[in-house]
């Protein structure tokens, strides 16, 4: 396939950007030199939906001192994120206890949360339960008032678009999945040509072309709001090692227009986070080795800019493992990592500073201590070089 940068309209040249401007950034009224640590907030890890319903029953293993099944549905595992531009974000909840066999009692949500920054603290303000009330999804699903659970889908990603509605990228699938603002499913869900997960495989008897849990983890949405960029989180079969396809989705037609880019992971074991715009042809990406804790090394975020071959050539931003905070933010000495094995939020709240979240893959993950499930962290990052983003992707 033929691979390349979009045009700019009416320009006839490439819509490529140039690196980071080297333009100052200020955290705390002094300037930064290198990306500082300016909000620090958790949301504790036992922090469930009121009046919901139980779930985790199935969840076997070390729940790090919870019990399951749990009385109500948790509030967790963090996979993307939409900024509403009020100080409150709609953000996207895993789905559920690691794999299809165990999740069928976990709801699918978008929750509605609050950062509070001067308390430490991050407010819940309700959220949507995802449903499929029309059958556009045409297998048997996992209950039969339609209510999607983690058994159907394992939702990693998400855009909202200018009518309100919500892409969210789907791993079982590969699937991208359009909903309404109420979380009712829109359309069937959109396969991807020659990528099919092993979830997918075992319900058609395909042949699956990629591993479990490797579908859409990143998902970007162009300035313009025409396109959409899925960022696949592992190889697709027969590609080279560690190179993981971006496709172009045309939100008009519904459909892929075949015009693909290549990001490269710095080792073929790593896996992608989230990818998110900042402008044309130019991506935040977080990047991340599968440690936590002691073995947490790699934790990193890129700028991914579209070449003319086809790739996308990575700028250093930010090592979450060595952010400056001086400060001491949230009770952590003045070098701040970030020890999750799954961080998988970022969002650009200015030109000079992004927010990152973890997913804390409920109750299982340990990365703050060996013996507690962590918290859902969410901090801000003030950075020593503009981002020059596309100034409609911020609100």
């Amino acid at each position: 396939m033929r691979k390349f940068v979009r045009l700019a309209a009416g320009t006839g040249v490439l819509a490529l950007t140039l690196s980071m401007a080297a333009t100052a950034s200020y955290a705390g009224g002094h300037k930064v030199t290198q990306p500082t640590l300016t909000g620090w907030a958790a949301l504790p890890a036992g922090t469930f939906v009121p009046g919901s319903e139980p779930s985790g029953a199935l969840a076997t293993g070390n729940l790090n001192g919870f019990t399951a099944p749990f009385a109500d549905q948790p509030v967790q595992g963090f996979s993307g994120i939409v900024d509403n531009g009020d100080g409150t974000f709609d953000v996207l909840s895993d789905n559920g206890y690691g794999n299809q066999a165990n999740s069928g009692d976990f709801l699918l949500r978008i929750q509605k949360l609050a950062p509070v920054f001067r308390t430490g603290k991050v407010d819940v303000l309700g959220g949507v339960t995802l449903t499929d009330p029309d059958g556009k999804v045409s297998w048997k699903l996992t209950r039969e008032d339609r209510v999607l659970t983690g058994a159907d889908f394992d939702p990693e990603s998400i855009q909202r678009v200018a009518d309100g509605s919500y892409w969210i990228g789907d791993e079982f699938g590969p699937y991208l999945l359009h909903f309404d603002r109420a979380g009712r499913l829109l359309d069937a869900p959109v396969p991807l040509d020659g990528v099919i997960a092993p979830e997918t495989a075992a319900r058609t008897g395909a042949t699956a072309t990629a591993r479990s849990s490797k579908g859409f983890e990143g998902l970007a949405q162009s300035p313009d709001g025409r396109y959409l960029y899925g960022l696949l989180e592992g190889n697709v079969t027969g590609d080279p090692a560690g190179a993981l396809r971006l496709n172009e989705f045309d939100l008009r037609e519904k459909a892929y227009t075949g015009k693909r880019w290549t990001y490269q992971l710095d080792n073929p074991d790593f896996a992608i986070g989230d990818a998110i715009a900042v402008s044309r042809g130019r991506f935040l990406v977080i990047e991340r080795d599968g440690g936590q804790g002691a073995t947490a090394v790699v934790k990193k975020i890129y700028l991914a800019e579209a070449q003319t071959d086809g790739t996308l050539r990575k700028t250093l931003v930010a090592d979450l493992m060595n952010i400056a905070n001086p400060r001491r933010l949230g009770g952590f000495g003045t070098t701040f990592t970030f020890p999750f094995q799954t961080i998988e939020d970022v969002v650009i709240l200015d030109d000079h500073t992004i927010a990152v979240l973890n997913d804390n893959n409920f109750p299982f993950s340990t990365g703050r201590s060996a013996t507690a499930a962590d918290n859902n962290e969410w901090i801000t990052i003030a950075l020593p070089q503009s981002l020059r983003a596309d100034k409609r992707l911020l609100k």
